[in-house]
This record gives C-alpha cells, structure tokens and sequence, in this order.
C-alpha cells in the first residue's frame, strides 16, 4: 500500500497529499500550550476537534462554504484508510490560504484585554473606557493578525489586514467572518455557551472565499459556559485551560522541555473538550467515528 506525502506536521495537525486537488488534514491528540508540545496526549482531542469542525461545517452551510469534502473513511484514498485515523481525518479541497489568522471577538479577553488595560485601544482601535474583563463588546469584532512561521503571531490592524491582503480580500474575510461567528454565537447561546472569541482561517477554493481548517472548536475558540460567566472575572472556559493552570502553577519558565501532565490534568483536559462538543452540538460524542 503507498503511503501518502506527508506535506506539513504542525503543532496538532499533519496534512497529507492526497492529489492535486485534495489534501488529508489528521488531528492528533497533541496539546501544546504556551506554544510549546507536551510529552502526555488528550484522550480523544484529535476527533474532538474532527467531529466538531464536521458539525460546525453543515451547521454553517447557509453563510459560510468550507474546504470539507467528506469525513468518512469510505470516501478516503486506500492509503487513509487506517483504523488509527477513523474520526481524526478529513479529505479537503486543496486552499489558496490568505496570510491572515481571522479572529472575531464578541468578548473582550486574552491579548485584547491586556492591550486594552494598557492603551484603551484593541488591535489599534479605541474603544469605550470602563469595559471590564469579559464583558461583551457592544458588536462583534473582526481583529485579524499575521500568520507568523514562528514565534507568536501579531496583532494587526485591519488597515493593516487591508496592506497585506487587499481591500477586497480584507473585506470578504472580514464580512465572513463575523457572519459566520454572529451565526455560532447565536446557536451556542441558546445551549448555554458563550463563544467568547474564534479564529477562522481563510482560502480561496475555484475563486471562492471559504473557512479552512478547524472551525470554532476548543482549540481555535473560547467557549464560556454562560453559567459561569461574569463581567470582570476571568471566566471557566472549555478548552484546554487545565493544562494552563496546572503547568503555571509548577512555576515553569514556559520554554521547552515541558513539565508533565499528571493524570488529572489530562482527565480534567479530556471532559472538557468532550463537554464542548456535546453541550454545543446536543450530540454524544460516544456517536463519533472512530474508537476512545
């Protein structure tokens, strides 16, 4: 059996050659934090995150095409077809990707908050003084940064967004974008979760602007539950906050090796993603392709 090229091994995915048109993307159960990979797995994340962007992609379909051709095994080229890989592979359409990392906020958290407590401005703009942690920004917001090889990405403007991609390609990504985030939010509200900000990823497929890679899962989103949720306090969030917590408190400097994960750090990682999906979609994730 020929194996497929693999053409690209990033922190969580690898896509594989499929042909000249189509691409094999295979999520792992790798976390990495911190920009750097640890050693232990998550149980399951990799078809967390498969089965989620399936779901996200139909629930989309109205406002937003993706580059998802099929996640079942049976449409797979022989050489895909490993047990190992059910539920964690997609086949896609090869995408002409925009050099963007295309994040809406309807929250004010993370990197926006800190510049905010330092500037009052987020990605450049101002903004109305007196926001506290995690309050809801008036409207959802199209802040995008670079896409950096290494190293972080940047926060950029969306002028900037303009310099780098075009006008029209900045405002395509742009109306995308928050159409599909205002769509998710309004779903994941009435399931008692809040998507407090995503990143999408952007491609040109036959000259038309699609979503690529995940979509709104644990990795490329923060979802609050709306339980826990309270302007001015950082809230619960699903994703993989535990591994944060617990790697923070070691009092490691961050940088590579990783301490190790203890077992329930990895447990308490693994209910949350599954709680993400099941909680957004109203599915068991037990249903999913593949096997724990």
């Amino acid at each position: 059996m020929n194996e497929l090229e693999l053409l690209h091994r990033g922190k969580v995915r690898e896509m594989y050659v499929v042909d000249d048109q189509h691409l094999l993307m295979v999520a792992s159960d790798r976390i990495s934090a911190f920009d750097v990979v640890f050693n232990e797995p998550i149980p399951d994340k990799g078809r967390v995150l498969t089965a989620m962007t399936v779901w996200w992609s139909k629930h989309l379909a109205p406002v937003a095409s993706t580059h998802l051709v099929s996640a079942d095994p049976a449409d797979f080229p022989t050489a895909a077809q490993r047990p190992d890989w059910d539920g964690r592979a997609l086949l896609v359409r090869k995408a002409n990707m925009l050099p963007l990392e295309c994040i809406v906020r309807g929250y004010i958290t993370g990197s926006a908050w800190k510049e905010y407590q330092q500037s009052g401005t987020m990605h450049g703009s101002l903004l109305p003084s007196g926001l506290l942690e995690a309050q809801q920004l008036p409207e959802a917001v199209f802040t995008p940064s670079t896409k950096a090889t290494e190293g972080h990405d940047i926060n950029i403007s969306y002028q900037e967004a303009v310099d780098i991609v075009g006008a029209d390609f900045a405002s395509q990504a742009r109306d995308l974008s928050i159409e599909a985030y205002r769509c998710a939010s309004e779903h994941a509200a009435e399931n008692g979760v809040i998507i407090a900000d995503t990143k999408f990823e952007l491609g040109l497929v036959d000259g038309k602007m699609v979503i690529a890679d995940e979509l709104l899962t644990p990795d490329s989103s923060r979802f609050w539950p709306a339980e826990n949720w309270a302007p001015g306090a950082t809230p619960v969030s699903l994703d993989k906050q535990p591994v944060r917590d617990a790697t923070e408190a070691t009092g490691w400097n961050k940088s590579p090796p990783p301490p190790q994960l203890s077992a329930e750090t990895i447990e308490m990682t693994r209910d949350r993603y599954v709680t993400a999906y099941e909680r957004i979609t109203g599915e068991s994730f037990s249903t999913w392709i593949g096997e724990s």
